[in-house]
């Protein structure tokens, strides 16, 4: 919800340190790969009780997910960086609730099923309609250049973040939490198919990016 009104916010520094790590020789798939590792590792801190580390960790990996990309547009991105990134992305938004359920399994069990789930979920629902999208020949800038088509949503990335850092904090609150950010999760999925089926539906046109 929040994603598309950051962007303008964050992209200008973003753009600046990804030229600059991009002329220091990094490479955008390493600065993925290397913000995935943090991410499991903050979810493994999680996991043995270091929530507030793994909270440093998760930050630390998602400014990577920022970086990837600056530097790939500092530099000559690739289809199958994009690939790589969304699929980083989303083993890395698994592995934060499966820490807590590792932490607590008898109180944080059922509503970690019931967050994955969701998340299951609404990610077929985002890369669906991002396949659609493409085929479609549509096109949109609104959370900054992408290999692949974003679609809004009450949650997106950074509402996202806003859970786990608050769960970090107050790892007593994951299983309420969890459920009330889980729903909204369904809520976002279903509201995306009403959109994908008013786009991508019998009688539509879709000539135009949006």
């Amino acid at each position: 919800m929040f994603d598309a009104a950051l962007r303008p916010l964050i992209d200008p520094t973003l753009n600046r340190l990804g030229r600059g790590l991009a002329r220091a020789g990094f490479s955008a798939n390493g600065v993925t790969l290397a913000g995935l590792a943090l991410g499991l590792a903050a979810a493994g801190c999680i996991a043995v009780g270091l929530t507030n580390l793994g909270l440093a960790l998760m930050l630390a990996s998602r400014l990577a997910d920022g970086l990837d990309g600056a530097i790939a547009r500092a530099t000559k991105g690739t289809d199958f960086g994009g690939y790589l990134d969304i699929t980083c992305d989303f083993l890395f938004y698994g592995a934060i609730p499966l820490g807590f359920v590792v932490l607590d399994p008898a109180a944080n069990g059922l509503a970690g099923a019931f967050l994955l789930t969701s998340f299951y979920f609404n990610g077929a629902s985002f890369l669906g309609y991002a396949i659609l999208a493409e085929k479609h020949g549509m096109q949109t800038a609104k959370r900054g250049a992408k290999s692949l088509y974003f679609t809004g949503g009450i949650l997106e990335g950074a509402e996202t973040i806003g859970f786990f850092a608050l769960i970090c904090l107050w790892p007593v609150l994951f299983a309420p939490a969890s459920y009330v950010f889980g729903a909204l999760c369904f809520v976002t999925a279903i509201s995306r198919i009403l959109l994908a089926r008013q786009v991508f539906g019998p009688n539509t046109r879709n000539e135009e990016s949006i």
